[in-house]
């Protein structure tokens, strides 16, 4: 068994010194891919990483994008609100107008509802003759029918009589 305590390994490193040299070597054709000879004589190919460019600062004093927004929307939805003020002063006499045609259409339906019936009544006591006031007309008998039914629970069979009085 060989006896490796004495085996020393040299790690080859990964940023070489300012005193070694890196030689770029032929590109190998393609826009982000540099070839480049390490001191040791290896030649490592691989992609070439550009710093990405820093954001741009806003100079000092200038005004955000989202405030100019702001400003600029705020008179418009101001001339809004006043525009529909305005519209709402022009319309009222005929929004009270229209309530007041609404509220007689109401009472009119509500007039229909109780007097039609009235006029029916009326017009069929007119046709037949019939009074009940002491006019000396014939007079109209009611017929008056009693029903006595009886069940025993809830889904029992039902049993009555009728009575005609």
């Amino acid at each position: 068994m060989p006896d490796h305590t004495h085996v020393i390994h040299h790690p080859i490193p990964l940023h070489p010194g300012a005193h070694e040299a890196v030689v770029p070597a032929a590109s190998a054709g393609l826009p982000a891919v540099t070839s480049v000879q390490l001191p040791d004589g290896r030649i490592v190919t691989g992609y070439t990483l550009t710093p990405a460019p820093p954001a741009p600062t806003r100079p000092v004093g200038s005004v955000p994008g989202w405030a100019k927004t702001t400003a600029l929307l705020a008179p418009t939805v101001g001339g809004g609100v006043a525009a529909g003020g305005i519209g709402l002063s022009y319309a009222a006499p005929g929004l009270i107008a229209m309530s007041h045609v609404l509220w007689s259409a109401a009472a009119l339906l509500v007039a229909t509802v109780i007097a039609v019936p009235l006029a029916l009544r009326t017009a069929r006591r007119a046709l037949t003759g019939n009074h009940s006031g002491g006019g000396g007309g014939p007079v109209r008998t009611t017929t008056h029918i009693t029903q006595n039914i009886t069940a025993t629970g809830l889904f029992g069979r039902a049993g009555g009589t009728i009575n005609q009085g």
